[in-house]
């Protein structure tokens, strides 16, 4: 079947948890959707799905995706062969698929990896959504970069060379992925004298959201969570100690 008799694959994004961070366009791509799918934790609740919840029409079919969090990519790799099977059979026979996806599909989002898998038979639509990053600078008040400042963004898990040449070359950085690398991270940011100007965001726009000195961050950080490393970082957390 020819990509115009398919049905549309639409990668959503929803912005870091606040539902009312989610765009117009989403919104309206969302509630006129006859079948959603969305990654979940195997036997746990998809926060993709509660961020849209109150969106979602009456009588929309659901295709939940269980992701493993799991260091082997592997497992991961299965649950979104399967996945976009299923997604496939859907556009195939006619039928749009909205896929919804925490802050914006295409930066560190769970819609890329389908959107590799079937992006060469369907037609796909991407619907940017506010990034976690970009919500933790808005709720702190700091501008990350102006002029020609460099802003780096950076995975954790980096070997800590490869974080250390990336953080010296920026003018900004945003180190994600934290969990178990936190208590490796701080005392890389620390040999190099920047806990002054480090700030820990976690759960950015969601219940139980914290801005922290990196200092007193916890160890292992949780999944939602990011260290923010900004010239004006410094003043803040002067002006809340």
């Amino acid at each position: 079947m020819s990509k115009a008799k398919s049905g549309t694959l639409y990668g959503i994004g929803l912005g870091p948890g606040d539902a009312e961070l989610v765009t117009l366009k989403a919104a309206r791509l969302i509630g006129a959707a006859r079948l959603v799918a969305y990654p979940a934790p195997p036997g746990g609740e998809s926060l993709a799905r509660k961020i849209a919840a109150g969106l979602l029409a009456e009588g929309t079919r659901e295709i939940a995706i269980e992701v493993p969090m799991r260091v082997a990519r592997a497992p991961a790799q299965a649950a979104y062969d399967a996945g976009a099977a299923r997604i496939a059979e859907a556009l195939g026979a006619g039928q749009d698929v909205v896929f919804l996806c925490e802050g914006d599909p295409l930066l560190y989002g769970s819609f890329m990896y389908l959107h590799a898998r079937l992006s060469a038979r369907f037609a796909v639509e991407v619907v940017p959504g506010v990034t976690s990053l970009s919500a933790a600078s808005a709720r702190a008040g700091l501008p990350l970069v102006a002029r020609n400042e460099v802003l780096s963004l950076l995975p954790a898990p980096l070997d800590d060379s490869a974080l250390e040449a990336a953080i010296r070359r920026a003018d900004a950085v945003a180190i994600l992925k934290l969990g178990r690398h936190l208590g490796r991270v701080r005392a890389l940011i620390e040999r190099l004298g920047l806990t002054r100007r480090a700030l820990y965001v976690e759960r950015v726009s969601m219940a139980g959201e914290r801005l922290l000195p990196l200092a007193e961050a916890p160890d292992p950080a949780p999944y939602f969570s990011m260290i923010l490393l900004t010239k004006g970082a410094d003043t803040w957390l002067r002006t809340r100690s």
